[in-house]
Order: structure tokens, then C-alpha cells, then sequence
């Protein structure tokens, strides 16, 4: 680069050599106008040789002294790179050896969790597999014991089956009559009221009136808080006729039939809801509500599969449609209401007992204050005595000491009289 650079500084001196002549050229032309142009190239040649010769010099002179800080440089950052070099050289040892503490405390580290997990791991899976181990067997015990009840129960059901196919015809029968079948539903839903509601809270055969002869199959009293609570009047119906013939119907696959039987026992539906409006809801002795009972799930599944049947029923002539599997759930929930009020009289009999409590221990507390007043008065007795005592033993043990010094000193003048003694207090 310096070799270069020192190329070009000579080159440039040139120029300006020429350059310069080129411009001494017209001077000299104009002051020596007589002599010949031959001898004007030489003068200039002349010139031209020593100007290049000292610009040659010079920069030699500069090449050298580039060369002279070309190599210092390079020395020093020949210095500087193996300064470097070692530096970085240390850095990379300690480095290196930093990894490799690093990378050994790690493995440790990593072996001692590895073992620590083995066998936190083998712990847990000894424990689960002992847990599922037991619960799997209790529960093969469970399963099989359910198995053979219910082995045990199919057999005595299919028992009863081969009894009960032999009293469907008697049932039939029966239930052709409708004073039987109505007492059928009235004694089912008997069967539920004793099974759901406590003691007492219904009445069958009621009569909700005295101005009506109308007396509905059950009427159960509402758990509110009143000197008279309003009943819920329950009427059972089972329209056993239209049923079979939308049985019968379905039975031959004939849909005008099965459509027909359904529009009756709709009709029928309808007109029994309004008879049970009319004559069992009386606000205030009754609920705003009543509840039409239909002995079975299949006849209730029939009416429900009528569109807007129930909701249109319950909206007009406020009944509710109930079948064997929902009565037993708004059973329930009057049940829960009758706790519901037997929680509420217990809350007021314990809110009456905690106030007698407070007054009793407001008493105790005045009994207590009169007790603590009289311990204060027999601790300050209790004190008082005990300082008395104290005084009292201190001036014998003083009568001890004068009695024992007169005796060893004969002194007459010890004897002339008692020892002065300070009062009592």
C-alpha cells in the first residue's frame, strides 16, 4: 500500500513539473523572443530534469519514511494480535475449564433428581398399583355380588311373569268396571302420598267446601306458615277406554284409527281438567293450582305425545298432568318445604333459647363481678393479716436477741427494765 502510495506521489510530481514548464513556456517565448526554439526545449528539458530529480529525491525520501511507519505498525499490531491472541487464548482455558465444572456439577445434579425421581416414581407406582389392586378386587366382589342378586332377581321375575301373565285376564276384568278402576288409581297414589309426605299431611275424601258437596280423593296441605295452610286438591283419573283403543290401534297399524283414539282421549283429557278447575281450585282454601293423576307411565307417555297438550291444559285450567314417575319429585319438593318450616320453628325455638342463655349469663356475670369484688375484699384481709405477722415475729425475734445479750454480758444495767419494744400497728 505505502509502495503505492509513493508510485503516485512521484507521478503526481511529474506532472506538476510539466505542468510547470508548459506554463513557464509562453513567458520565456515572450522574454527571449530573438533566440531559437532549440534553445528553449533545452533550457526546459534542463529544468524539467532537475525539478523531476528533486521531486524523485523527495519522494524517495517520503517512500522511506512510509516504509519506516509501515514497518512500525506492523510491528505493533503484530504485538497487539499476540496480545490478543493470548488473551483470548487465557479466556478460552478458563472458559473451558468453567464449562467443565459447570457441566460435571450438572450431571450430578441431573443424576442425583434421576435417582431421586426413580424412586419417588417406583414409590408412587408400589402405591397405585397396591391402590388399584384393591379397588380392582372390590370392585370384581361388588360386580359379582350384583350379578348373582341380579341373577337372583331375574329368576324370581320371571317367576312373578309367568304368575302375572295368568292375572292380566282377571286385571282386564277388573278394570272394565270404573268405580274398580278408579279405586285402582286412588289406592296407587295413596301408596305414593305415604311413601314421599310425613304423617298427617294430606286428607283423602276432603271436602274443600261447605257450600259444595264436591269432595276431591286427596287434599294436601300446603308447609307454609298460617293458622290455616291451603291445600293442593290431587284428583285421580284413568280414562281406560280411550287408551286401549289407541293401544288397539297402534297394535293393527291403522292410523286413522290410532288418530281418531288420540283426539278422544285429547277430549277427554280436556274435559276432566275442567271439571277438576272447577271444582277443586278455591283460592284462598286451596292453591291456585290442582293436579290430575294418571295411574300410569304408558297413558301419561300418550297424553304427553299429544302437542301442547299438558302446557295448554296447565295455562287455561291451571292443572297440572302428573303420571306415577313425576309424582313422587313434586311430592319431594313439598317434603322439602315441610322441613324447610320445621328448620324455621327450630331456628325460633334456639333463637328463644339463646336469649334466655343471654339473660342467664348476664345474671352469671353479675353473680361473677360481686364474687370478684368479695375475693379483692379477702385478698387485701388475707395481706393485711399476713404484714400484722410479720411485724409481730419481727419484734420477737428482737426479744430473742436483747434476752440473749443481757445473759452474756451480766450487766446490771441490762436488767433495769424490759426491752423497748415498738407498738403494734
Amino acid at each position: 500500500m505505502f509502495d503505492t502510495l509513493s508510485t503516485i506521489a512521484i507521478w503526481v510530481a511529474a506532472l506538476g513539473s510539466g505542468l510547470a514548464c508548459l506554463l513557464l513556456l509562453p513567458l520565456l517565448r515572450q522574454r527571449e523572443g530573438g533566440q531559437g526554439e532549440e534553445d528553449l526545449l533545452a533550457r526546459l528539458y534542463v529544468m524539467m530534469e532537475r525539478e523531476g530529480s528533486a521531486r524523485m529525491a523527495d519522494a524517495e525520501h517520503q517512500r522511506a519514511r512510509l516504509a519506516e511507519i509501515e514497518r512500525v505498525l506492523t510491528g505493533r499490531i503484530e504485538q497487539r494480535h499476540q496480545d490478543t491472541s493470548q488473551g483470548l487464548g487465557r479466556i478460552a482455558n478458563i472458559v473451558s475449564r468453567e464449562m467443565g465444572e459447570m457441566r460435571l456439577s450438572q450431571s450430578e445434579a441431573l443424576r442425583a433428581m434421576a435417582a431421586e425421581s426413580a424412586s419417588q416414581l417406583e414409590a408412587i407406582r408400589l402405591a397405585v398399583n397396591e391402590r388399584l389392586h384393591e379397588a380392582v378386587e372390590r370392585q370384581m366382589q361388588t360386580s359379582f355380588q350384583r350379578v348373582l342378586e341380579q341373577l337372583g332377581a331375574m329368576q324370581k321375575a320371571m317367576g312373578e311373569v309367568s304368575a302375572m301373565t295368568a292375572q292380566v285376564g282377571d286385571l282386564k276384568r277388573l278394570f272394565s268396571n270404573v268405580k274398580t278402576r278408579g279405586g285402582w288409581g286412588e289406592a296407587q297414589l295413596r301408596a305414593i302420598l305415604d311413601d314421599v309426605l310425613p304423617e298427617g299431611s294430606y286428607e283423602m275424601n276432603c271436602r274443600l267446601s261447605d257450600k259444595s258437596r264436591d269432595v276431591v280423593e286427596f287434599a294436601v296441605r300446603m308447609p307454609v306458615r298460617a293458622s290455616v295452610p291451603p291445600v293442593l286438591a290431587i284428583d285421580s283419573k284413568f280414562p281406560t277406554e280411550a287408551y286401549e283403543r289407541l293401544l288397539q290401534a297402534v297394535e293393527d297399524v291403522n292410523p286413522d284409527a290410532e288418530r281418531a283414539a288420540r283426539r278422544a282421549l285429547e277430549t277427554t283429557v280436556r274435559i276432566e281438567a275442567r271439571k277438576i278447575a272447577a271444582k277443586y281450585i278455591l283460592p284462598p282454601v286451596t292453591v291456585e293450582f290442582a293436579v290430575l293423576y294418571l295411574p300410569t307411565d304408558g297413558l301419561y307417555a300418550e297424553v304427553a305425545r299429544i302437542p301442547g297438550l299438558i302446557d295448554e291444559i296447565g295455562r287455561t285450567s291451571r292443572v297440572i298432568i302428573m303420571g306415577p314417575g313425576l309424582m313422587p319429585a313434586m311430592l319431594r319438593t313439598i317434603h322439602l318445604g315441610y322441613v324447610t318450616l320445621a328448620l324455621e320453628k327450630r331456628t325460633d325455638d334456639i333463637a328463644r333459647l339463646l336469649g334466655a342463655t343471654r339473660q342467664e349469663m348476664l345474671r352469671m356475670d353479675g353473680v361473677l363481678e360481686k364474687l370478684a369484688r368479695n375475693a379483692s375484699a379477702m385478698s387485701n384481709s388475707i395481706d393485711e393479716a399476713r404484714r400484722r405477722t410479720g411485724i409481730v415475729t419481727r419484734q420477737l425475734r428482737d426479744l430473742d436477741t436483747a434476752s440473749f445479750v443481757g445473759d452474756m454480758t451480766d450487766d446490771p444495767a441490762h436488767h433495769e427494765g424490759p426491752p423497748v419494744t415498738a407498738p403494734l400497728e
